[in-house]
């Protein structure tokens, strides 16, 4: 089933018999799902399986849903907040589609905007915890997508809501979003709400309310994903006319994103959440002529880029846009004739954010 239509069948968007069919059908699936998760729960919950303490504080970053919630650069600005204290972190991840020297886009990604601070991925967190200390020598340790991970313990919880789907349509997978049941939540230690800018507050205050109402003592946190600058791989010569303002001085220049304004571009992103890249695009006041989606962690492959060289060529656009995910995997800086750019972005936590950094100084 393509993703769009997954979408459109678990939002509810799809009408008809046919959709209520295939509603019925995933929400079968998911009875089991359910069943097993919550079980696994109780287990960790009732004490039969002790998660493993390590001798470094452990903060988890997770959501409770499938598709992009904003954990990279959540995570980035957690361990930045570290290294600004003193401490040295290192992030722990699964790695999950790992597609260079063992690493998956969102390690390489995190390895450029946090560069000296390990990233260790493997399926077993618990080895690479103890690797991290033995063998870095890191003082705290970012557990990336933990949420569900409950087999290392942690001292703090934080669970990243989105925004635009906060509660992954109500049902769990593969009926909705949901990894696990809403009542997870009672495990948060603080619960962020991203992309906040993209609701109303009327909106923002009824998801709190029911936040607060699964998970009463959790910190309530808002933040926000602002526009850093424009990414782009160096070029073996300088582009000359408009294009020239994309032209690179590094590997991984950066550039002010005031280049958009009003620019016509061709975008594409293979995340979890392409509706919000288009969104920060559009806010970026340039003009989206041309626009594609692929699933999240995709691999592309020499054919698929030479469709979108063609594609991107055929546009009529200034540049092409994507997310710094999608450029770790492509070592271009041009897709056809066209300048190729990663649209960098930055958490800023907006609302709950002294109590939060109260909370993290527990850890030092």
């Amino acid at each position: 089933m393509r993703l769009l239509a997954w979408h459109e069948l678990a939002s509810g968007t799809r009408r008809g018999l046919p959709a209520a069919a295939a509603r019925l059908a995933l929400h079968a699936v998911s009875v089991p799902y359910a069943a097993a998760v919550r079980w696994r729960n109780r287990a960790y919950d009732g004490g039969q399986w002790p998660p493993v303490r390590v001798e470094v504080p452990v903060l988890s970053v997770g959501n409770l849903t499938v598709g992009g919630t904003g954990k990279t650069p959540t995570v980035e600005w957690h361990a930045r907040w570290f290294q600004q204290h003193g401490k040295l972190p290192a992030i722990l991840s699964r790695g999950y589609r790992a597609i260079h020297v063992g690493r998956n886009d969102e390690a390489l990604e995190l390895e450029q905007r946090l560069p000296g601070v390990p990233h260790l991925q493997h399926a077993d967190r618990v080895a690479a915890a103890r690797r991290a200390i033995q063998t870095h020598h890191c003082q705290v340790l970012i557990l990336d997508d933990g949420f569900q991970h409950r087999r290392l313990a942690r001292d703090l919880d934080l669970v990243l809501l989105d925004a635009l789907e906060p509660f992954g349509y109500g049902y769990l997978l593969p009926r909705g979003l949901l990894r696990e049941p809403l009542e997870g939540l009672r495990r948060a230690h603080a619960v962020l709400l991203s992309r906040c800018d993209l609701v109303t507050a009327e909106r923002r205050a009824e998801i709190r309310r029911q936040v607060q109402a699964l998970s009463p003592a959790a910190l309530w946190l808002e933040g926000v994903f602002r526009p850093r600058a424009l990414l782009r791989r160096e070029a073996a010569a300088s582009a000359d006319g408009a294009a020239g303002h994309l032209s690179a001085a590094g590997p991984h220049a950066a550039e002010g994103i005031q280049w958009l304004h009003g620019r016509a571009v061709a975008a594409f992103c293979g995340i979890g959440n392409p509706p919000a890249f288009r969104q920060t695009l559009e806010r970026c006041g340039c003009r989206i002529v041309a626009w594609r989606v692929f699933p999240d962690h995709h691999a592309y492959t020499a054919e698929e880029l030479a469709e979108l060289a063609g594609w991107a060529d055929a546009s009529g656009a200034d540049a092409v846009l994507c997310t710094h995910k999608d450029l770790v995997k492509l070592r271009s800086s041009t897709l056809g004739s066209k300048p190729l750019a990663a649209l960098v972005v930055g958490l800023e936590i907006t609302a709950g954010l002294p109590a939060w950094e109260a909370r993290l100084a527990e850890l030092l």
